[in-house]
């Protein structure tokens, strides 16, 4: 396990060189709105999405470091889904990852842009993507925007929105989730597999993999906002009572919730069984999920 550690560590470190390098590539307009893009995108985080994606090509018998621009430019675009998460007129709140959000600091207006501006910016950074075909590029383009479009991420927004302050079933939680949280988590590993000239076989194992992936990642998100540190986590804890939302825990109950976590997991050991050492990353990637502490 220290292996993985440290494998998980030195990508991450390669994500942070990336993202700084892709940065510098555009010059913004606007002095201050490129301060607060830096401010959020290089504020820390697990830089989850890219290492899955590197970790997906892996799996799938690619090399992921060849496509860390790709990478980069899907935690852009999670960037920019949490300044416009934490507005006002979303969740608003005040912290995230252990410092004040980019609206606090900057105001809402220049927050919203500074969100736009990293979502348009990711599509820019995609296209820079070396040593693929175009026809491969385009496909992943499209599958980017697609999760987080109407259709996955956004719409999944929409959705958390309208269901404020009502009780919803669970099968409405899944569908809200799946889009708003895992449709990016199955971008990222769809993204890798397919930068990596995948097949058939190898996508559908990593899609059931990324699926299963981004549940188990949500319901300990909604379990971590009851039970977690404040401190570790980097926000408040306690958001989601606080703005009348239904999660896992509240449908159910903290012991029913860490049941379906752990199901979630054994589905994503399970899916990648046909994949063998190669996926070993990402085997230990979905258990560390529900022993996460933020």
């Amino acid at each position: 396990m220290r292996m993985r550690k440290e494998e998980w560590a030195r990508r991450r470190a390669l994500v942070e060189e990336g993202l700084l390098r892709e940065l510098r590539e555009d010059k913004a307009f606007d002095a201050r709105l490129a301060e607060s893009m830096k401010y959020s995108l290089m504020a820390g985080g697990k830089r989850l999405r890219p290492i899955l994606l590197m970790a997906a090509a892996d799996a799938a018998g690619g090399r992921g470091d060849d496509f860390l621009t790709s990478a980069c430019a899907l935690e852009m675009i999670h960037t920019y889904s949490l300044i416009h998460d934490d507005l006002p007129a979303m969740d608003n709140d005040d912290y995230r990852r252990g410092r004040l959000t980019n609206h606090k600091v900057y105001g809402a207006g220049i927050a919203t842009l500074a969100g736009d501006a990293l979502l348009t910016l990711a599509f820019e950074v995609l296209l820079r993507q070396k040593g693929v075909s175009p026809e491969t590029l385009v496909r992943v383009v499209r599958e980017v925007s697609t999760a987080a479009g109407p259709d996955g991420m956004v719409g999944g927004q929409a959705l958390d929105l309208a269901s404020e302050g009502k009780r919803i079933d669970k099968e409405t939680l899944r569908r809200m989730h799946m889009a708003k949280t895992g449709a990016l988590f199955r971008a990222a590993v769809r993204s890798g597999a397919i930068l990596a000239g995948a097949d058939d076989a190898k996508l559908a194992a990593l899609t059931e993999y990324a699926e299963a992936f981004g549940l188990a990642f949500q319901i300990t998100d909604d379990i971590l906002d009851v039970t977690g540190d404040e401190a570790a986590i980097g926000k408040p804890v306690g958001s989601d009572e606080r703005n009348h939302k239904s999660t896992y825990v509240t449908l159910a109950s903290l012991d029913e919730a860490k049941s379906l976590a752990r199901e979630a997991v054994d589905r994503a050991h399970s899916s990648l069984a046909p994949l063998g050492e190669k996926a070993a990353f990402l085997d230990e990637l979905v258990e560390y999920l529900i022993t996460r502490d933020r």
